[in-house]
Order: C-alpha cells, then sequence, then structure tokens
C-alpha cells in the first residue's frame, strides 16, 4: 500500500488531501497523525474520569495502583466507560427521534404549514403495527395518536415495555430481554438510570453495569425505529433512485449548497426550498443551485430525493477545499468544528441550524420548524450571496464520481423481492440461503475511523463478503464509502459478486423493472435506519421460524467512531446477531469485561461482538458465522423431518 493509500483509497479524497498540503491546511488526516502515539491507558479503557478525585489510571502490577483511588478495579472502570458510550449515543439518536415526533404531532394539529404527512400508507401500517386504531378515523387523528404514543417512549410513568421494540421483535427475543431484565420501559429514564448507575461510589458488578447498557442500547434501538417510521411518514419512504457520489458531484458552475448532519427536517427543506430558487440563482451568475450530501443528513435526501452523495464522515472538509461548496449547512452529529477555520481559506459559509450544535465564528440561522421554508430560503440566498464571492482561481473539483442506485428502504426491497415471489416476497432471500446460492445477509454500519486507512475496512469487507455470496445492505457512511467506490450498482455485482450471488441478482434484475441494474450492496439509509436492516432480520425469523440468533446475519462496523455506533452495535448483540469491530473500543484493558462481550454474550444472547482489525480476516470470520448458522439450521431441519416421519 502506497503513502496515498495508507491516508484513503478515495481518489478524489487523496487529490484534496494534496492540495490541503499545498496550502497549508491541517485536515483531520493530519490531527489524527498528530495525536500518535495514543494514551495505552485511555486506548484499553483503563483510565477512569468519572469523578475529580482522578483521573484514575490502572497500573495492574503497581501496589495501590492495580485499583482507583475509591477500589474501582479494571473491570468496573471499563464497563463503566463503556456503557456511558452506550447512553452518548442513545441520547443523540432519541433526540433525533423525539425532535421529528414533535413535529409529527404539530402537523397533525395544524401547527406547522411546511410539513404534511406524504406517506399515508406508511402512517396506517405503523398505526397498525402499535396498535392504533385506524377504522373510521381521520388521518390528522390518527397521526396524533402515532406521534403521541412515539412521544410516550420518551417519559411514561407506568410500567409498560417501548412499543417500537415490541412491535417490531419475535416473541422468543422478547423472551430473552425480559428474562435478562434488559427490556426498557422509558427512554429518558434508562439514559438517566444509566448515569446514576456508574457515578462515583455505586455500581461496581461490571455484569450488571453492562446489563444497565444493553437496556439504554435497546432505547436507542427505539429511538432510531420511531426515527425511521415517522420521518417516512413525514417525508415519504424511499424508492429507488439514480444518482452518483462523490466530490465530482460538486458543480463548478452551480452554487454549492452541502446539508450535513443527521436530521432530516431541515434537509428537506432545504431541497424543496432550492427548487423553487434557480431563478435566483442564475441572476447571480451561476445555471442553477446544486444540493449534495454529507453523513446522514446527506443519506436522508439522497434515499427520498436523490440528492447526490459530495462525501463521508472523515473527508468532509474536503468538499470545502474544492473552492466551489458555497455554503456547509450543518444540523446535529458528527460534524467537525474545523470546518469553520478551514472556510476562512474560503468564500463558503458554514452555517449552524440548531440551538444544540454551534460552532464559534460560523453563521448560526435557527431554523425555525414553523417557517420552516422561509427558513431555508434565508440559508440558500446565503449561498447564493457567497458564490457571487467565488474565487475561480482556488476552484479544483476532482474529476471523480460513481452512479449510485440507492433508496432501498424495506419496503422497496421488499417490493422488488415481491415481482419475484408475490405471495412471499421474504422466501425469495430465504429460498436463496437454502438453496446454497448465497451464505446469509451482512448489514454495514458505522463511520469513518482515521486509526486505519480512510474506507479502506468498509471496501475490503465488501468485497471479501461478495465473492462469498453474501447479501448486504448498508447504512451510515459505510453506504457512503459504497456509493463513492462504485459498489452501489450494477457493475460492482458484475466484478466482485460470487457465482451464487450473481444467480439471485440475475433472477432480481429481471423482473425488478427497474431502468438500471441493483447494486451489490443495497443502501437502507442513514444511521437511525439500522433500525430497516433489523426489521429485515425479523421478517426472515419469523419465516425461517427461528429467533433472531439462528438466522443467518451478520453485523459489521468496519470504521466504528462514534457513541452512537457503540450503542448501535451493543443493540444488535442483545437483539442476537453477531457483530464484527473494525477498530479495537477501549475495553481490552480488562480481560473480564472483553470476555463478557465476545463471548459470555453468545450464551446469554445469541449475540457476540467480536474484534478484527484485518478486513480480509473480518471477513473470513463473518462467513464462517454465517456457515455454522446454516448448518445448525441444516441440522435443526433434518431433525424435525426425522420426528415427523416417525
Amino acid at each position: 500500500m502506497s503513502e496515498k493509500e495508507k491516508r484513503t483509497v478515495d481518489v478524489a479524497a487523496a487529490q484534496m488531501l494534496d492540495k490541503a498540503q499545498e496550502i497549508g491546511f491541517l485536515t483531520t488526516f493530519d490531527r489524527a497523525k498528530a495525536q500518535e502515539p495514543r494514551c495505552t491507558f485511555g486506548n484499553t479503557g483503563i483510565c477512569c474520569r468519572i469523578c475529580i478525585q482522578g483521573p484514575c489510571r490502572i497500573l495492574p502490577k503497581k501496589p495501590g495502583g492495580n485499583k482507583g483511588i475509591c477500589g474501582a478495579a479494571d473491570y468496573t472502570i471499563v464497563a463503566r466507560n463503556t456503557v456511558r458510550y452506550i447512553a452518548g449515543g442513545a441520547s443523540a439518536h432519541s433526540d433525533h427521534g423525539r425532535h421529528i415526533a414533535e413535529t409529527l404531532l404539530h402537523v397533525a394539529e395544524g401547527k406547522l404549514k411546511d410539513y404534511q404527512v406524504t406517506d399515508p400508507d406508511k402512517l396506517m401500517r405503523v398505526a397498525k403495527k402499535i396498535g392504533v386504531e385506524t377504522e373510521g378515523r381521520s388521518v390528522d387523528d390518527i397521526t396524533k395518536d402515532v406521534a403521541n404514543a412515539a412521544l410516550d417512549e420518551f417519559g411514561r410513568m407506568h410500567e409498560q415495555d417501548l412499543t417500537w421494540i415490541t412491535s417490531n421483535c419475535i416473541d422468543s427475543r422478547l423472551a430473552v430481554l425480559h428474562n435478562t431484565t434488559i427490556m426498557p420501559t422509558n427512554i429518558n429514564l434508562s439514559i438517566a438510570q444509566l448515569l446514576h448507575q456508574t457515578h462515583v461510589g455505586n455500581d461496581a458488578d461490571p455484569v450488571n453495569i453492562i446489563f444497565g447498557g444493553l437496556k439504554t442500547a435497546l432505547c436507542d434501538y427505539d429511538g432510531m425505529a420511531l426515527a425511521t417510521d415517522l420521518s417516512d411518514i413525514l417525508f415519504g419512504t424511499g424508492v429507488p433512485v439514480v444518482t452518483e457520489a462523490n466530490l465530482g458531484a460538486i458543480k463548478a458552475d452551480k452554487v454549492n449548497i452541502a446539508v450535513h448532519g443527521h436530521n432530516p427536517l431541515l434537509s428537506q427543506m432545504v431541497v424543496k426550498a432550492a427548487r423553487e430558487m434557480n431563478d435566483e440563482a442564475k441572476a447571480a451568475g451561476a445555471s442553477g443551485i446544486n444540493i449534495v450530501g454529507i453523513c446522514c443528513t446527506g443519506n436522508e435526501v439522497l434515499t427520498r430525493e436523490g440528492v447526490a452523495i459530495a462525501t463521508n464522515f472523515a473527508t468532509q472538509e474536503l468538499a470545502i477545499l474544492t473552492g466551489a461548496m458555497d455554503a456547509m449547512v450543518v444540523d446535529v452529529q458528527c460534524i467537525m468544528p474545523s470546518l469553520r477555520s478551514l472556510a476562512e481559506c474560503y468564500h463558503t459559509k458554514i452555517v449552524t441550524t440548531m440551538p444544540i450544535m454551534k460552532i464559534p465564528g460560523s453563521y448560526h440561522l435557527a431554523f425555525d420548524e414553523h417557517h420552516a421554508i422561509d427558513s431555508a430560503k434565508e440559508i440558500i440566498r446565503l449561498a447564493i450571496d457567497a458564490y457571487k464571492n467565488r474565487d475561480a482561481a482556488k476552484v479544483s473539483i476532482p474529476d471523480v464520481k460513481s452512479t449510485v442506485v440507492a433508496g432501498f428502504t424495506l419496503e422497496s426491497l421488499l417490493n422488488i423481492f415481491k415481482k419475484v415471489n408475490p405471495d412471499n416476497p421474504i422466501r425469495v432471500l430465504i429460498d436463496a440461503i437454502e438453496a446454497g446460492e448465497i451464505k446469509g445477509v451482512a448489514l454495514f454500519a458505522g463511520c469513518n475511523n482515521l486509526k486505519g486507512p480512510h474506507d479502506y475496512n468498509h471496501l475490503t469487507v465488501a468485497q471479501e463478503l461478495a465473492k462469498n455470496d453474501v447479501f448486504m445492505v448498508a447504512t451510515g457512511c459505510a453506504a457512503q464509502c459504497f456509493g463513492k467506490e462504485g459498489l452501489l450498482n450494477g457493475e460492482g455485482v458484475q466484478k466482485y459478486a460470487g457465482e451464487g450471488l450473481k444467480k439471485l441478482f440475475a433472477r432480481l434484475n429481471e423482473k425488478a423493472g427497474l431502468t438500471t441494474e441493483l447494486p451489490l450492496v443495497f443502501h437502507m439509509g442513514s444511521c437511525v435506519d439500522n433500525s430497516r436492516a433489523q426489521e429485515l432480520v425479523t421478517l426472515m425469523a419469523k419465516e425461517m421460524g427461528l429467533d433472531n440468533a439462528e438466522v443467518p446475519y451478520v453485523a459489521t462496523a468496519p470504521e466504528a467512531m462514534s457513541e452512537k455506533a457503540i450503542a448501535i452495535g451493543s443493540w444488535n448483540v442483545a437483539l442476537g446477531n453477531p457483530v464484527h469491530v473494525g477498530v479495537v473500543p477501549p475495553i481490552v484493558g480488562s480481560t473480564l469485561v472483553n470476555d463478557i462481550v465476545t463471548k459470555i454474550a453468545e450464551d446469554v444472547f445469541g449475540g457476540f461482538f467480536f474484534w478484527e482489525t484485518d478486513p480480509v480476516k473480518a471477513a473470513g470470520k463473518m462467513v464462517e458465522i454465517l456457515e455454522e448458522r446454516n448448518w445448525k439450521n441444516r441440522i435443526r431441519a433434518k431433525a424435525r423431518q426425522a420426528k415427523e416421519a416417525q
């Protein structure tokens, strides 16, 4: 691997990193390198900062230093640190969901003129799923009940299992959650209790702490699931779209606006308003307005509107380095504070919009949901004004982009399967597994992490799984990597898929009725849309007559980075899914805790974590897991047949 490839496998990103070096700007790649060597105590999770007597670090061979000042052992410290990551991730996803639920309620109450129920069919499906009466009732009344049911998840004061968990899980998995006492009843309460549980002088039992973390991780899943459902109701459930990805999606002749962050409430309005304002851009000398996406806000508008992806998390700065980005509009999560200092080298306006996310020196235009289109137009006019000050001599857009076929919500995926099997669409996947064409399903999730080359782990694991006939779905920055590198189109199938996987795609393409071939990896949306993938597992489990822990399904976060990724991985484990993480997390400082999450978890939940930084070895282990589950299922099926024959 060359020195450039050690930074990133993205050709466009490599070009922009060279440009950053030319102008003397230190990117996140430079800052990551400057952090080396990293603190061993922090890297392994045995540094405790929960109280201000410390920080305490564990020195196993030093008398007195082998525990914290309060007497906390390595396993207590590692467990506390780990579950506090989960609390942070659950807070982010659930707050996102709460914001969507409040907006939906205000729509039903007639308080927001710029939003509406775009997908009433999804509304009816969700209402039925969670037990809201629909017969003879108005859309507004049903919407109010659905929105209130979602808001109840955050603060109900009586014992009741979280609705989106109970409505999305099979009975055998719900029994596991109850038997292990990790079924949550209140999102806010679970997060608060976990922070209390891990306060200095509280719980020191690592198993009990981990179980508290899993309970909160399930709240993360619940908040994600309701956010996905309600966003589909508000903005529409995505259908297959064709667009493009990488920095080449930025257009030199247009006003370029990047939407970046995670909340579709803003980005949807920016896309809508931009379509009404092309004449204003032309009056400023541009040929129109070009919206591109970064991170999960980008995935939201890609799924529903076909907006092109510029790049993913680690390379967000590089969109500004093109010199053609007139405004970057950000909401919440995964936004680098460094964007503002880089924008000073260009004409780019960084616009923050949410009360909990501001960057010193940036423009802050508070997004007003009561005047959403007007707020979006104000932001776009700022970008148009910035375009007038663009320095053409600084514009350098890499001529690098790939065709992307995306918009694969669970509904749109099942609609394609329905073309092959109208009566039972999910059987298409299961039949392919039972026939030995494919080994199972893998979910790619997560971020970028510059402890390794940018996008390399995502890409390599996917290529290895493809040649081993694994059906793949993806969300978040992993999905954006695949878009940039040509795996979200039909050429990826021909280039990387094994013969069995190609046979499945041939059947699907013959029946799908699309204007283009299906992609090697199915883009299912943003981070919160990992809930779509879990619904897919649940459908497979129901049809196969299995528990989740027996379904040939694995999840992988090849470049996990954020607290959200830790929360997502944890609820996957609780719901019975094996989870690969391509970055060794700060947990290995305690052999006990590491064994709990990588070994004992499998005995209790069926799901478990495993760490593997080598992407080829990781893919090999994932294939082994799928093959083992298939082997066990064949043995069970033979045993059932023998019993029935008696």
